[in-house]
């Protein structure tokens, strides 16, 4: 059933279905497959006079003017509310990540995921080389130096041996995954506000609700 279906009255009004920008992405996305159109370059003149995708729809909104849809799942019909997401999430700043950013968006959405902050990841030392024979496993020692010892009363010369170790996943890996959640969510938030401010959608209602800011500084409940 089409969105449109799904849609209720109270007293003869339209109920709008309230959905976080998440979910509302994931919807147009995922479940009406919206498609991703970029903006041209900015040195071609198009609709618009070379605007993004969002000010030509709200130009056509201004105008009364019914936003196009349908014209990219061959012959079936892609909400025009989903169109209106599409479109905004194409006119992603560049001061947010610009079309890789709105990209990556459009793909976790249609995905239905949420990027990779890797969770309960704790940074190991470990051996940076191993090597395995009859008696098992081994880390791989290098001579860093030698030493003059007296031992049963005559001077030996004895190498100094060392563990070259390594941090796996190393600290700046799971860094870089949390800074692009962050990068992440700053875009979300953008397109929610966007969404909002624009009062283009018909039959969604973009909630305040967004995913959780640094998860990974929430402390798990412990029982008393």
């Amino acid at each position: 059933m089409s969105m449109q279906g799904r849609i209720g009255r109270i007293g003869g009004s339209k109920v709008k279905r309230a959905l976080g920008v998440q979910a509302a992405l994931e919807w147009a996305f995922r479940v009406e497959r919206a498609q991703l159109e970029l903006p041209p370059p900015k040195d071609v003149a198009e609709e618009g006079f070379g605007f993004g995708l969002e000010y030509v729809l709200m130009q056509r909104a201004a105008l009364g003017c019914k936003v196009d849809g349908g014209q990219h799942k061959m012959g079936s019909y892609t909400h025009a509310d989903a169109e209106v997401i599409a479109a905004t999430v194409a006119g992603m700043p560049d001061s947010l990540g610009g079309i890789r950013m709105a990209i990556r968006v459009a793909e976790l959405a249609r995905a239905g995921l949420t990027p990779d902050w890797m969770p309960s990841v704790v940074p190991r030392c470990l051996p940076r080389d191993t090597r395995e024979n009859q008696h098992g496993v081994r880390a791989v020692t290098v001579v860093v130096g030698t030493e003059r010892l007296l031992t049963r009363g005559k001077w030996r010369t004895v190498e100094v041996l060392a563990c070259p170790v390594t941090w796996r996943p190393h600290p700046e890996q799971i860094a870089s995954a949390r800074r692009g959640y962050e990068d992440w969510r700053q875009a979300l938030d953008w397109v929610r506000d966007g969404l909002i401010a624009g009062g283009m959608l018909r039959d969604v209602e973009v909630t305040a609700a967004m995913p959780k800011k640094r998860p990974w500084l929430a402390r798990p409940h412990t029982a008393l």
